[in-house]
């Protein structure tokens, strides 16, 4: 299992959207392009409230089949209306939750820095139109 995972999960416990932040680090130093989002998986606490720690598997299934991700970057014609597609004047910003379906996106794992090693956070890049809702809490999601 990817230790970041379980670093992430550890953090998640206390503020999940801090957590993806601080494990993704300076996101300025990826230039999403076109009408496409950078979206961290989202990486529940390793224990459930009863205090069971999830093992490795669910903790890896979280990273395949997580339905819910805090937006880190936007490309310049994301959410802008054409001739394909209306947002009704809808906008997600940076920093929004979102659900997603896993399968419509791109995986890739993004580092803080270039000295660590092989993990990272856990990320779908996403056209807009494939962002489904946004919500308040990436704990309602399942």
């Amino acid at each position: 299992m990817r230790a970041d995972l379980r670093k992430i999960a550890e953090a998640a416990s206390r503020d999940p959207k801090q957590a993806l932040l601080d494990a993704a680090g300076d996101t300025s130093r990826y230039l999403v392009l076109h009408n496409l989002v950078l979206i961290a998986t989202h990486i529940p606490s390793e224990k459930t409230v009863g205090g069971i720690i999830l093992p490795d598997r669910t903790m890896l299934e979280n990273r395949w089949q997580g339905k819910a991700g805090l937006v880190l970057a936007k490309g310049p014609l994301a959410f802008k209306d054409d001739k394909a597609v209306n947002f009704g004047g809808i906008e997600i910003e940076v920093g929004d939750w979102v659900i997603i379906n896993p399968s419509d996106g791109f995986e890739l794992f993004i580092k803080s820095s270039l000295s660590e090693g092989n993990d990272g956070v856990p990320c779908r890049l996403i056209d807009d139109i494939n962002i489904k809702a946004r919500v308040s809490d990436p704990a309602l999601i399942y």
